[in-house]
């Protein structure tokens, strides 16, 4: 045994032996053994629903084993709850924040462990006590802003000093870069550096590849409840980490020959959208999409993307401009008449925009056509067309599903985008917009949503695709445009692009303007 093994052996912060769970129906956990050193970051990599939430739920006391045992510092221990592992010293990031937009930094911390002064609570030692755990591990965080006002990177960050608050020496994070810009996800990875180098140990749940090499210690990674191996960096490589995750062979390059642009299907003309808080968030735009290529608009999020893709998809009305598609003037016009025109959406929140989750999935592989023959005859629903309809689909795009009645709530996520994108692609469309398709997907599911978008623009349909991962728009564009401030910085073509190039334009900087600048 090496000196590096011994440290380590020595310093075991957790282990897991023989975890075991079963919800109906589904085995989530298969005899999972799982083990954390102190200071070491340990990401768990695995498709949606591999059961790496469920095994961490279980560490953190939501979710009870049927089998198996728990130790830390080597000694067994009965987790029963949520505060019986905030005793143990274990700490859980959720993917899904839990603060209360109205409470400040401090009062979201302090709450459910109360420092009391008197009768009264002690928010200056709360706030005081942020400051210093902030200062320490670099975090930024205000204890007297209020929740509501923070941007999702900087929520993120409250979660992690409440955990440290209540001195964690384990943190759990489940996929904490799932709502994070790639600024933000580069300030998370040297938070999560600084904490593992004061000797905090960190389990990062992701499904994100690129993710493990950047941050990561180890790897372990998760199958279908199992545990199929667990891997150090720089011993393997993207391919065999997405083959271990997937069982299979993943292309990680997205395939496609050159376009053969055709008419015009969409143009959009000095269009301006404002927010719901009144701010005008699309600032004369202006591009046009043909049949049988990929417009991708790029951008850091938050430049004006979610309204531009709202305005001219019908959910939201712009201000003025323009919107035309397929020689339709459809500027303003509701969801369905834009959605009988020939256009189909693949939502930025498949949740909220995508699917009515109480319903089943056969309900929602006919939400835009419902009321359309063989579906509806004489006002009433055909049920049988519509079974039917969900039997072909669920075969021809692969939902993954215990039965087509069951809530499209009960599916991983990108099975839910599977629904939504068999519903949007069976139906005759000129035009697909696509906004963040793979957003939270794992490696399997972005192969099959890749495809799908290369298939529709070799049939001849226009897309226009709009994400914030640029190796996507990179991947799938034939040409981009860079959104920065809700105006369109330029439009290049996809093979003469370059990654600096694109970068400049994300952060507002034109070079022919830098050139004239330094003259």
């Amino acid at each position: 045994m090496t000196n590096d093994q011994m440290t380590h052996e020595m310093s075991l912060v957790l282990q897991t032996k023989g975890i075991t769970k079963r919800f109906p129906g589904v085995l989530a956990n298969d005899h999972v053994d799982f083990d954390l050193y102190k200071g070491e970051i340990h990401a768990l990599l695995g498709e949606n629903g591999a059961g790496k939430t469920t095994l961490m739920n279980i560490i953190y006391g939501l979710y009870r084993p049927d089998a198996g045992a728990i130790f830390l510092d080597g000694r067994p221990v009965d987790i029963r709850s949520s505060k019986d592992a905030i005793a143990h010293g274990i700490g859980m990031v959720h993917q899904h924040f839990m603060l209360i937009p109205v409470f400040t930094v401090a009062e979201n911390i302090m709450l459910g462990s109360e420092t009391v002064r008197g009768l009264m609570l002690d928010q200056r030692s709360v706030a005081a006590r942020v400051r210093e755990l902030s200062h320490q591990y670099g975090l930024d965080v205000d204890p007297d802003a209020y929740v509501r006002d923070l941007p999702v990177g900087v929520q993120q960050r409250v979660e992690i000093v409440k955990a440290l608050y209540r001195e964690a020496d384990i943190l759990i994070l489940d996929e904490p870069t799932a709502v994070l810009t790639p600024q933000e996800v580069e300030d998370l990875f040297k938070v999560i550096r600084a904490l593992a180098d004061r000797g905090k140990s960190v389990i990062f749940i992701t499904h994100k590849l690129k993710e493990v090499f950047a941050v990561a210690d180890r790897i372990t990674v998760m199958r279908d409840g199992r545990v199929v191996g667990t891997v150090r960096p720089q011993e393997t490589n993207e391919a065999q980490l997405a083959a271990m995750m997937v069982g299979r062979e993943v292309i990680l390059k997205v395939e496609k020959g050159p376009a053969h642009p055709g008419e015009e299907v969409l143009r959009v003309e000095n269009l301006h959208v404002f927010d719901d808080r009144g701010v005008e968030t699309v600032r004369g735009v202006s591009f046009f999409v043909r049949a049988g290529e990929v417009l991708g608009i790029a951008g850091v999020q938050g430049n004006g993307q979610t309204e531009l893709v709202e305005a001219l998809t019908g959910l939201r009305q712009p201000h003025s401009g323009k919107v035309v598609m397929l020689e339709h003037d459809v500027t303003g016009k509701s969801p369905r008449s834009i959605i009988e025109t020939g256009m189909a959406h693949i939502p930025e929140d498949r949740q909220r925009y995508g699917l009515v989750l109480p319903f089943p999935v056969t309900d929602n592989l006919v939400l835009c056509t419902y009321y359309l023959p063989p579906f509806a005859r004489s006002g009433m629903l055909n049920h049988e067309a519509i079974d039917e309809n969900s039997r072909e689909l669920v075969r021809k795009f692969d939902v993954r599903t215990p039965s087509p009645y069951v809530p499209v709530s009960k599916l991983s996520g990108g099975n839910q985008q599977k629904v939504i994108v068999a519903r949007e692609l069976s139906r005759p469309i000129k035009l697909l917009i696509a906004n963040q398709p793979t957003r939270g997907l794992d490696v399997g599911s972005i192969e099959y949503i890749h495809k799908v978008i290369v298939r529709m623009r070799d049939a001849g349909c226009g897309v226009l695709l709009v994400s914030a991962e640029l190796d996507e728009i990179m991947a799938l564009s034939d040409r981009i445009a860079v959104m920065y401030k809700g105006q369109i910085m330029d439009t290049l073509s996809a093979d003469e692009a370059t990654r600096e190039q694109l970068g400049l334009l994300m952060a507002g900087v034109k070079e022919e303007q830098d050139a004239i600048a330094g003259q």
